[in-house]
């Protein structure tokens, strides 16, 4: 019988056992898939803990991202047929070795990416395209600066900020992870905590204002970038998993600038036409080469509590991935 990562009460990875589980066959409109790779994010382990900004119901399976193969189809559904490698997104129950999911929001992977690859692609790539292009209308030629670059969705920010055509500046805390921000395309790095950070920026641009701020962060590093924009910047509220902060309303009116909140979320519910084509497109410009999600490290589901302790630490250049098989 199937795995699963489960809990019937919110708390550390220590919380959550594995234990059988089978999701059952596909219901009209669904489609019971075969995980065989699950990305863990740190909302992902925020929420398991219970310290996220919505509960989901108890007895909960984490994660939100998975890719596995396609093992039955419910009624109505067209698009898909067992054998299919796909990838998708889910408010949880992407911790386990089967799971059943609503059709219209599971996608094909695109040929020539690999099925953990897949798996940490969606949440991030869309994320970011949606920030860059619906929120942040961003034009070729401006100038992206980047938190977190080296994360999920700052390094899908990186590659999705210069394949449309922007000049990207990245930021990130450690050698290794500037290394990776580099290979993703940044056109510079910055030092994040450094004391000359915004020294550093302004030289990275040649003594410029930036444009857009892609914020992963919080905390500190808000009210810091914020302050590097100039006439007509949007800064970009992605989450904050280093707190919240309190931005002075001053700065927004100075410099004529815009804080501006994504959230995939919301998108889907208010815009699904607008969100789907988003889903379609990223996953077309992904098989044609443009995107390649950075992996740093995987772990078998057996050992999904060191796995969840490591990609909430945020310490790793990449994503971390757990493996089915």
């Amino acid at each position: 019988m199937p795995r699963a990562v489960i809990a019937h009460e919110f708390g550390p990875p220590e919380t959550y056992r594995l234990e059988e589980y089978d999701p059952g066959a596909p219901g009209p409109g669904q489609v019971r898939v075969a995980i065989k790779a699950a990305g863990i994010s740190f909302v992902d382990v925020l929420t398991a803990r219970g310290e996220y900004q919505f509960k989901p119901p108890l007895p909960f399976i984490p994660g939100s991202e998975y890719a596995g193969i396609v093992e039955a189809v419910g009624e109505g559904v067209t698009h898909l047929q067992p054998g299919d490698r796909v990838f998708g997104s889910s408010l949880g129950g992407t911790f386990a070795e089967a799971g059943l999911f609503r059709a219209d929001n599971v996608s094909k992977v695109p040929a020539g990416m690999d099925l953990a690859a897949a798996a940490v692609f969606p949440v991030n790539y869309q994320t970011a395209w949606h920030a860059l292009v619906d929120r942040a209308r961003a034009r070729a030629g401006e100038t992206l600066l980047v938190l977190g670059a080296a994360g999920g969705t700052g390094y899908a920010a990186v590659e999705v900020g210069k394949h449309l055509g922007l000049r990207v500046i990245a930021s990130a805390s450690s050698p290794e992870k500037r290394a990776a921000a580099l290979a993703g395309g940044a056109d510079a790095v910055v030092e994040t905590g450094a004391s000359d950070w915004r020294d550093q920026v302004k030289a990275a641009n040649g003594g410029k204002d930036i444009d857009i701020v892609f914020d992963p962060v919080g905390g500190d590093a808000t009210d810091l970038a914020f302050r590097t924009l100039g006439y007509d910047g949007r800064h970009l509220v992605i989450g904050f998993p280093a707190g919240l902060t309190a931005l002075k309303t001053n700065l927004p009116l100075l410099k004529c600038a815009s804080l501006v909140g994504v959230q995939m979320r919301g998108h889907a519910l208010n815009r699904p036409d607008e969100a789907a084509a988003n889903q379609k497109l990223v996953a077309a410009l992904a098989g044609e080469g443009k995107f390649h999600p950075a992996i740093a490290a995987r772990y078998l589901i057996e050992d999904y509590a060191r796995a969840m302790t490591e990609a909430f630490s945020g310490k790793l250049a990449g994503r971390v991935v757990l493996v089915m098989d």
